[in-house]
């Protein structure tokens, strides 16, 4: 029996939040995901030795994930919430400060990072009490209220696997309360050397052959959107563009920020990435061309971006059972080069991504084997070398499980590792095993632009506050171009403002904006998109608009528990 080969693809990406012109991080998702998730998707790899899979690092979190492990060789935190957690009076703190902790430490997924916690509960409920009679009442809460409320915050988003192995954190759950400065201290080192070991073990991973290290172009920009806002019209002609036509130089922008994540994979992993997975899964000819000029082997997207390549590569030809075509490679080529594309089952992903959270784990992990089984004795008299390829989030839907996705993640890779006929392998490795087979690959005639949430760009662009802020980037870049050719800049000047441009192209910001997501989710990520662009003008030694100064969306309605992920459809 020929075997079904499995491709488990994780990504793992954070958008810059620092401030580039003081050093210091405006939003601490970076060392919380490295703390819960990063580190305990490494202990279920660790744990399974014979279970293969992907692991995408987005450039701009590896650099940050870097400078957090600077940040405590050198005894400087520049992220406030690090910093507050090892300030020893909160009594002393500023009223900012206060609120700071205030605002940020009950923000994550209350059902299964506060609730399952009596005396986590206890501090919302006292919050609760005195927001209810009016902000100014808040400003009597105790440094011990405050001392504890941070303790709380961080063994809440400690990784499932970092509780089970250090007994310390065991001690201050159990503890509860009246947490001491020492207390707090040794949760900061705890915190310090999780991260600072944090790469070394995803570099072992990829020594021994059990991982492929994939990337993705630097401060993930929608490249496809860089390089042509009318990429947007192949999934959905009637989208609305921005009213500036193109983004100026957005094939050099897109080249620049292949070649840096290729130069900055090679300086954490001394390797040469073979694949790159694009930011949101965002493809299109032009980008792939970019990626096979540069010796790209593959890329991958979603199934709706191959759904709607096949409808545009036979017109006149009514789209057959999904089995047929999406468990399968494909050759795009240019004149000169070829690559292989990959097309994640969308169905089987998202139920990771959303639904499997509201499972018991072995249900969830044998209902996944069980999906998988299925697509084998479907597809065998189909395709001759089968392959499904599941990717999503590494980091943002173990939000939504019970301890962190523990269960669920240990009975998977349990089943997998011991399975008789579904292998995980890694793109790199099928492709070697493919070219020696011979074994038969499908060319596509047409690639539609498209990304991994509905197989278009909708997320991104098209409505009125998305289409504001591309308007304002390439305002923005304009300046930039001429700003950059005036000599005016020294080189040291130069390499900055570049810097500071790529993070303003980063896809984030545009996922954002729109009536769709809170409140307070939009306006954290529309004041970090202008402070980026202010901070761009500043260092090209101009006015800052004001235009940049004025809020782009409001948000709205509140989208669910997971703002951070969309579904495939």
């Amino acid at each position: 029996m020929k075997p079904l080969n499995l491709v488990l693809l994780w990504h793992m990406h954070q958008p810059d939040y620092r401030d580039r012109d003081t050093g210091e991080f405006l939003l601490p998702w970076v060392y919380l995901h490295a703390i819960k998730d990063y580190t305990d998707m490494a202990h279920h790899l660790e744990q399974h030795p014979c279970v293969k899979a992907i692991v995408n690092f987005v450039p701009i979190l590896l650099d940050q994930l870097e400078d957090y492990a600077q940040q405590f060789t050198q005894k400087k935190i520049r992220d406030p919430l690090l910093r507050l957690l090892a300030t020893p009076d909160l009594n002393m703190i500023t009223v900012n400060e206060r609120a700071s902790i205030l605002n940020s430490c009950f923000q994550s997924n209350h059902a299964t990072m506060l609730k399952p916690y009596p005396a986590y509960q206890h501090l919302r409920e006292v919050y609760d009490m005195l927001k209810g009679q009016g902000d100014k009442d808040l400003i009597y809460v105790s440094g011990q209220y405050l001392a504890d409320l941070l303790t709380w915050y961080h063994l809440a988003w400690m990784g499932e696997s970092v509780r089970r192995s250090h007994e310390f954190v065991v001690k201050l759950m159990t503890q509860g309360k009246n947490f001491s400065y020492t207390d707090r201290l040794q949760l900061f080192n705890l915190i310090g050397k999780l991260i600072q070991e944090l790469i070394p073990r995803y570099r072992e991973l990829a020594a021994s052959g059990q991982i492929e290290l994939s990337t993705t172009p630097h401060f993930h920009p929608l490249a496809p959107l860089l390089i042509d806002f009318s990429s947007a019209r192949d999934s959905l002609p009637e989208a609305t563009l921005p009213s500036k036509t193109i983004y100026p130089g957005g094939c050099e922008r897109v080249t620049f920020h292949v070649k840096s994540a290729i130069n900055r994979h090679r300086q954490h992993f001394d390797t040469q990435p073979a694949g790159f997975w694009p930011a949101e899964g965002g493809i299109s000819k032009d980008l792939l061309n970019i990626f096979m000029e540069l010796g790209c082997q593959w890329s991958a997207s979603g199934e709706g971006v191959l759904v709607n390549s096949l409808r545009k590569s036979y017109p006149n030809q009514s789209l057959p059972n999904r089995n047929h075509y999406l468990y399968r490679p494909y050759q795009v080529s240019d004149e000169k080069n070829g690559m292989f594309c990959f097309f994640r089952d969308d169905k089987l992903s998202d139920m990771i991504g959303f639904e499997y959270s509201k499972w018991f784990g072995r249900d969830a992990a044998e209902n996944f084997i069980h999906t998988l089984e299925k697509i084998h004795h479907e597809v065998q008299a189909i395709v001759t070398y089968p392959i499904v390829s599941v990717i999503l989030d590494g980091e943002n839907a173990w939000e939504s499980y019970p301890y962190n996705g523990y269960y669920f993640l240990k009975d998977l890779y349990d089943l997998l590792e011991n399975h008789s006929f579904i292998q995980t392998t890694t793109y790199r490795d099928y492709i070697v095993n493919l070219v020696d087979t011979q074994a038969e690959t499908k060319i596509l005639p047409v690639l539609a632009a498209g990304s991994w949430v509905y197989g278009s760009f909708s997320t991104w662009i098209g409505d009125h506050d998305k289409n504001l802020a591309w308007d304002l980037l390439c305002t923005a870049k304009q300046s930039y171009d001429f700003v950059m050719k005036s000599g005016r800049l020294t080189d040291e000047e130069k390499l900055l403002v570049e810097q500071q441009l790529a993070s303003c192209e980063s896809s984030d910001w545009f996922w954002w904006f729109g009536d769709y997501n809170s409140a307070q989710a939009v306006a954290s990520f529309d004041q970090l998109f202008r402070k980026n662009l202010a901070n761009l003008y500043r260092l090209l030694k101009l006015p800052v608009p004001a235009i940049v100064l004025e809020p782009i969306s409001q948000g709205g309605r509140y989208a669910g528990l997971v703002e951070t992920m969309r579904r495939s459809s």
